[in-house]
């Protein structure tokens, strides 16, 4: 699993083209004082999906603390090179991570999964506020 992200004083995203033919319909959404995650979920994830549903959860929590924000955005984003898992696995995993984060109190939001979106990013200016890890 590959992830950028980033504390954001507002993230915004409208779908733009559909890029799974099962993907249902997609809404525009936006956020403000969040984590925004752009989470490539990849094949090997599928072999050891416990690691690394574990260690995105302990990423996302951490910098969430760190500003003291309430609200995640999980955007799935295929782009940060290596091998990409199944999209039914990425989507269950993004979807399981999703529950998990609100029953710890956060407030999340899913970017539409199997769109391409356009989307609007601010994010704080520290070092801390952009951030690349590889689980």
């Amino acid at each position: 699993m590959r992830v950028l992200t980033f504390l954001a004083r507002s993230f915004s995203w409208q779908p733009y083209s559909q890029t799974l033919p099962d993907a249902p319909p997609a809404y525009p959404g936006a956020a403000t004082n969040a984590v925004v995650a752009f989470i490539q979920v990849e094949a090997r994830d599928e072999v050891d999906r416990a690691r690394a549903f574990r260690h995105l959860l302990k990423h996302l929590k951490w910098l969430a603390n760190k500003k003291g924000f309430e609200n995640i955005v999980l955007h799935s984003f295929t782009h940060l090179g290596g091998q990409s898992a199944s999209s039914e696995f990425a989507r269950q995993l993004l979807d399981e991570m999703a529950q998990r984060l609100e029953k710890n109190s956060y407030h999340v939001s899913l970017t539409p999964f199997g769109y391409f979106c356009s989307w609007q990013l601010d994010a704080y200016g520290e070092s801390l506020a952009k951030v690349y890890k590889e689980i």
